[in-house]
This record gives structure tokens, sequence and C-alpha cells, in this order.
């Protein structure tokens, strides 16, 4: 079983990443595009065109590991109101997500009152 703390980080590639691609296609992104080091003790995960399916990739002590998940009904939260190609996010995060869940929601909108 994949133990998210055993991660120093967690990595989310938003734009979307060919599906063909396999383990060295996704370590390539993370090394070339993403600029990071796909050997070191982090997880980068990546989405389809259509939102409904995920790989995650990670270096797993002696090789590059990788499993896909792809959804039967609906699509996950994908972070698309941010300006960067990889976004790092917490274990708590990535559980929500994967739930089906939003994290970047922000539930509600910071009201500032002054005195008039």
């Amino acid at each position: 079983m994949l133990h998210l703390k055993s991660f120093d980080k967690i990595y989310i590639y938003r734009p979307f990443a060919d599906f063909r691609k396999g383990i060295n296609g996704l370590g390539s992104i993370v090394q070339d595009v993403m600029e990071l080091d796909p050997f070191a003790k982090n997880l980068f995960i990546f989405s389809n065109k259509g939102r409904d399916a995920l790989k995650v990739v990670y270096w797993d002590k002696n090789g590059m590991a990788m499993w896909h998940k792809k959804l039967q009904k609906g699509r996950y939260k994908w972070p698309s109101h941010l300006d960067k190609d990889s976004i790092t996010v917490g274990p708590a995060q990535l559980r929500e997500f994967l739930k089906g869940l939003d994290p970047w929601q922000v539930p509600f909108n910071k009201l500032n009152y002054k005195k008039i």
C-alpha cells in the first residue's frame, strides 16, 4: 500500500498529459518540463485531457513505479485556477482530491469591514 506520508513532496502536474506515455515518458515530463528529479522521494500526479483518469509515478527504491486510476463516472476537480504548471499538495489535500472533493475551493469569501 502507498503511504502518502513517506514522500517528501506530492506534485500535481496541471496541464493534461498524453496518456499513451508510460513511466519513461512521464518521468521525462518530471525531469524536462517540471525540472524536478524523478528519482527523489516525491510523488508525481498526471491527468488525461478528460480529467477522469490519473497516473501516479514515483521512484520505489529500485525502480520507477506507476499506478493508474480511471473513474467510471465523474471527473477529478483539477486545480485550473492556478497559473503554475505544477503545484505541491499535502497528504490531506490529496486524500480529499482522490475522494472527488475539491480541496482548492475556498468555502467563503474573506470579508474586510471598515468603520466609516
